[in-house]
């Protein structure tokens, strides 16, 4: 993409952090100086008093969106954007896994982008279904992961996994956790999961505190089908889409979920890896030093 070629530029800050919505009206300058059109969203909109800046409509068409916070607000644009929308995260804090432009690298890596010099990562998708046992359906698309689990004052629960119509297992446990790659080193990884490589084409799954030790990680297909129903009645259950999105969850309920044709189109900082962002964020880089 060259430098003509960007035109729109949308700017969405995490809504609870100051910082944020300052380093957004920050860009929102330094872009129009620059004549590219811009649209901040709603709350750093209204933080900018008298600004004729339009308001960010994650519906309509930008060439490039970036994404000032964290990897929950990249995770909250990403499901909404048109697919093959550039998306810049910047990180305001630590480094992210998906968000692993550093603020300081901001303006340097734009100019990069504006001279097309850049490069993306498509990241999978997955499209979930609640279908409920009176026949009422619920779509969703995540990033991360769709998480099957108990409340917190709720029993075990039972769960059937079926795989491309194919009992595979019956779990009793708090839950279930089907990840994408991306999702790999999210609340998957807090059950015990493997980290995965995100341009794999796999999908994962992991039981939370099951009851039999044997039910580990599995790892399935990215073109396979797979569906979980729940076998328990009574109980408070939810299934949670990307940590942000919920909905309970009745006794037969299913849920189908499959890799989405979906992607989420992700700029690379340049020079960093996904393992250097595994270093960096999992503190694997630190030395170990040994006393005799």
């Amino acid at each position: 993409m060259s430098e003509s070629e960007i035109r729109s530029v949308g700017v969405v800050a995490k809504r609870s952090s100051r910082e944020a919505v300052h380093a957004a009206h920050e860009l929102a300058a330094w872009l129009g100086d620059r004549e590219v059109e811009v649209a901040l969203d709603e709350v750093a909109s209204r933080a900018a008093e008298g600004s004729t800046v339009a308001t960010f409509d994650p519906e309509s068409a930008y060439d490039l969106v970036v994404v000032l916070g964290g990897d929950g607000t990249l995770l909250s644009v990403a499901r909404t954007l048109p697919r093959g929308t550039p998306i810049m995260g910047v990180n305001m804090g630590r480094l992210g896994f998906l968000t692993e432009v550093n603020r300081t690298e901001l303006y340097e890596l734009l100019e990069e982008v504006f001279a097309g010099d850049y490069t993306t990562e498509e990241r999978a998708m997955m499209d979930v279904e609640l279908e409920r046992h009176s026949g009422q359906r619920h779509g969703f698309v995540v990033l991360n992961d769709a998480v099957i689990g108990k409340s917190a004052l709720a029993r075990i629960i039972e769960l059937t996994l079926e795989v491309d119509g194919h009992l595979v297992a019956r779990y009793r446990a708090d839950g279930l956790i089907v990840a994408t790659p991306t999702g790999s080193t999210a609340y998957y990884l807090s059950a015990g999961g493997p980290i995965v490589e995100p341009g794999l084409p796999m999908v994962v799954v992991t039981p939370i505190c099951p009851h039999t030790l044997s039910q580990r990680p599995i790892v399935i297909p990215s073109e396979s089908a797979i569906q979980v129903t729940l076998e328990t009645p009574r109980e408070e259950v939810y299934l949670t889409l990307d940590g942000q999105e919920g909905k309970n969850m009745e006794y037969r309920d299913k849920v189908a979920m499959r890799l989405s044709t979906k992607r989420a189109t992700l700029i690379k900082s340049p020079g960093r890896t996904f393992y250097d962002s595994l270093r960096g964020k999992l503190h694997w880089g630190e030395s170990v030093s040994y006393t005799h």
